[in-house]
């Protein structure tokens, strides 16, 4: 029994495991990306908290948060989907780059989106997830709120997104690599259901 199933787990399923630690290391490369630009962002730009415009008709506003958010976000994007094309699915030779990019940006912007959701939760002072005003008080780098909240966020959106690019952007590598077994004509001039 154990062997079947370390069989099917490691054998079977070997390419995934492969494609999953890889897309983790262009992940964990994407993830200093983002993070420097956030870096550089909040470095350069007015006070993240500061209000960037407000949503019209409520009592609701974009913060410059929001926006560090959203450029690190396209700049990382940008950033992993050609190391992800390139080595963890190795589409580059299957599907043009527009082909393939459009469907990621996609996928990123629906992660981008649950994550300025979850990164208002872990800024708002009123949320009850809000990161610590006492502990990440902004002192150094390493206690900058923004900055871990950023990480944090990172964290939760990441399984989903490799996920939908699995399954949907670099489904390309999947439908050309496709592997059908032949079928045994004697058998099937023998048993008419063997090769269903």
């Amino acid at each position: 029994m154990m062997e079947r199933l370390r069989h099917y787990v490691l054998v079977r399923h070997g390419q995934n495991w492969i494609q999953l630690f890889r897309f983790a290391v262009v992940g964990g490369s994407g993830v200093v990306v983002n993070l420097f630009v956030a870096i550089m962002c909040k470095k350069m730009g007015p006070d993240e908290n500061s209000i960037f415009f407000d949503l019209p008709w409520t009592d609701f506003n974009v913060r410059w948060y929001h926006v560090y958010s959203t450029i690190a976000f396209l700049v990382a994007n940008l950033w992993n989907f050609q190391l992800n094309r390139l080595w963890t699915f190795r589409s580059a030779k299957h599907a043009g780059w527009f082909r393939e990019y459009f469907p990621f940006l996609t996928v990123g912007i629906l992660g981008q989106i649950v994550g300025l959701g979850i990164l208002t939760l872990l800024m708002h002072p009123n949320s009850v997830f809000s990161l610590s005003a006492t502990y990440f008080d902004d002192s150094t780098g390493f206690r900058t709120r923004f900055y871990w909240a950023q990480l944090i966020t990172i964290a939760i959106v990441t399984p989903l997104s490799f996920l939908l690019n699995k399954f949907w952007t670099f489904s390309a590598v999947r439908d050309k690599n496709r592997v059908t077994e032949p079928v045994d004509e004697s058998l099937e001039s023998e048993h008419p259901t063997a090769g269903v």
